[in-house]
């Protein structure tokens, strides 16, 4: 079993980081990995002492995809896919989560590696991170869905396609010059720049940003006017929350907002 190579560590200030640590094969992902990784963020999830997830990896790499020695022990013909096509949070876990995720990513985040990587929401790198979804090489397409539409609405389908058809690797200054990269720091810095960026949230409602997520992600897939109706729905909410009246309180007392996230 190699679930223990996906480790979560819940700090004293709400931010988690999780971690693919498995340095000696690159963070290659099993099916016990895979699975844990997934139970990890459903974890997050439903912690409410749990303002913000950092996803990284250790040893110089974040993850290098799917360990195909594993993969090779189940058939093509019979192997069958992780889940059914509704079941969101087995195939989009970081999308599904509803506190921000940030990837803190060194080194090749590869296949699997790269989907992830997809899925969060903001990504700080190092100057030696690269990206590559290398599925056509393996007869396959991006095995979460996020390849296919997440990345396209991240950089645009030509840049997206470009990489998919082709599996060459997206090195790190073209991902911060072209918005797939939100920021560079040096490996040795790249935790603690992602700890900085994560406690700019925690200064948010949780309230508001659990609804901020969730419409933006699900914005993409809906039209105009369901949007503005579940834009709506979220509002409405918001004004009735005890974040509200707290922001507002805040504000005129001159002092920090203090959010329960209700």
């Amino acid at each position: 079993m190699t679930a223990h190579h996906i480790k979560l560590a819940k700090e004293d200030d709400g931010i988690a980081i999780l971690t693919i640590d498995r340095p000696e094969k690159r963070g290659a992902m099993t099916f016990a990995m895979l699975y844990a990784f997934i139970e990890k963020v459903r974890e997050v999830s439903a912690d409410d002492a749990i303002r913000v997830l950092i996803v990284t990896g250790s040893g110089g790499s974040f993850c290098a995809g799917t360990d195909l020695a594993d993969l090779s022990t189940k058939p093509g013909e019979t192997r069958g896919v992780r889940g059914e096509a509704h079941e969101g949070d087995v195939w989009w876990p970081l999308v599904s989560c509803p506190k921000p995720v940030i990837g803190a990513i060194d080194g090749n985040a590869v296949g699997m590696g790269a989907e992830f990587s997809s899925q969060c929401d903001v990504r700080i790198i190092t100057p030696r991170t690269r990206f590559a979804w290398n599925f056509a090489h393996r007869g396959l397409v991006p095995d979460t869905g996020a390849g296919s539409w997440l990345l396209p609405r991240i950089i645009g389908p030509s840049r997206a396609l470009r990489l998919l058809y082709s599996g060459a690797f997206l090195e790190a200054e073209e991902a911060l010059a072209i918005g797939y990269a939100n920021a560079i720091a040096e490996p040795e810095t790249l935790l603690d720049a992602a700890r900085a960026e994560a406690r700019r949230y925690l200064a948010s409602s949780p309230f508001s940003i659990r609804r901020m997520k969730e419409l933006v992600w699900k914005g993409l897939e809906r039209d105009v006017a369901d949007h503005m109706q579940a834009h709506v729905t979220a509002l409405s909410a918001c004004f009735k929350s005890a974040d509200h009246k707290e922001g507002v309180a805040s504000f005129l007392e001159k002092r920090p907002a203090r959010f329960t996230g209700k």
